[in-house]
């Protein structure tokens, strides 16, 4: 004759206790993959502000050997595989930042710093607008940043690009700009060098499928003047 604790110790689960720990199980996972979505989105986010910091001391290499003074590198806006490609709509220039890696190649070569990890993955991977050849030859490593200060190749230099001026000039230029767009600026820590590629949704012509996105939702990695990289919410992102 069975002990009856032996007989309660091999009873199996009925089917409404199997059903609650499915139900539990599914809830933990519907609490938890949100939470592990947004810690893999903030970690990407981290790593691409850690390229910015890297291209701000190979700019200030670079610029302590040229007596403060950015290149003009007009020439490669329209020499770079692809050519000069303006938006049609917004912007009516090129933000796209190939040219930054050839000027320093010496000072950052590792490749990989030149691109935001985000954008190496749909909806980002064909999108004209993002990528440009980082150097003369059509399998050149591609760079992911825009450089909004040198986005036009116009004789003469327009007030609000950089080429060729030192960071004192281009910060006083821009002042008396008075761009719209770039917001107030009292000194190097108000102006924007590099940034992550964004498309407003407020921008006339955008492709419906990217108006409104960032390879980081909501908001930009963005590197100033000074040296200094930071997120910043945009409040045309979502």
């Amino acid at each position: 004759m069975t002990h009856p604790c032996a007989a309660s110790s091999r009873r199996a689960f009925t089917l409404v206790e199997l059903l609650v720990t499915l139900a539990v199980i599914a809830l933990l996972a519907a609490l938890l993959l949100p939470a592990l979505g947004l810690a893999k989105r903030q970690a990407t986010a981290t790593a691409c502000r850690a390229h910015l910091r890297q291209m701000a001391l190979a700019w200030e290499s670079y610029l302590g050997d040229q007596a403060d003074r950015f290149p003009d590198r007009r020439d490669l806006k329209t020499a770079l595989p692809g050519g000069y490609r303006p938006w049609t709509t917004w912007p009516r220039s090129d933000p796209r930042a190939g040219w930054a890696r050839l000027v320093l190649s010496l000072e950052l070569p590792a490749a990989e710093v030149w691109q935001c990890p985000a954008t190496r993955r749909p909806p980002w991977t064909g999108v004209t607008a993002v990528w440009q050849a980082g150097a003369p030859a059509t399998n050149a490593p591609q760079v992911s940043y825009w450089m909004w200060r040198f986005d036009r190749a116009d004789e003469p230099v327009p007030l609000d690009n950089f080429w060729a001026k030192t960071r004192a000039q281009a910060v006083a230029d821009l002042a008396a700009a008075n761009n719209p767009l770039v917001g107030a600026v009292h000194g190097p820590a108000d102006v924007e060098l590099v940034t992550d590629v964004y498309f407003p949704a407020t921008a006339p012509g955008v492709e419906e499928a990217l108006a409104g996105r960032a390879p980081h939702p909501r908001g930009r990695n963005r590197l100033y003047l000074d040296g200094h990289a930071a997120w910043w919410r945009d409040a045309r992102l979502h």
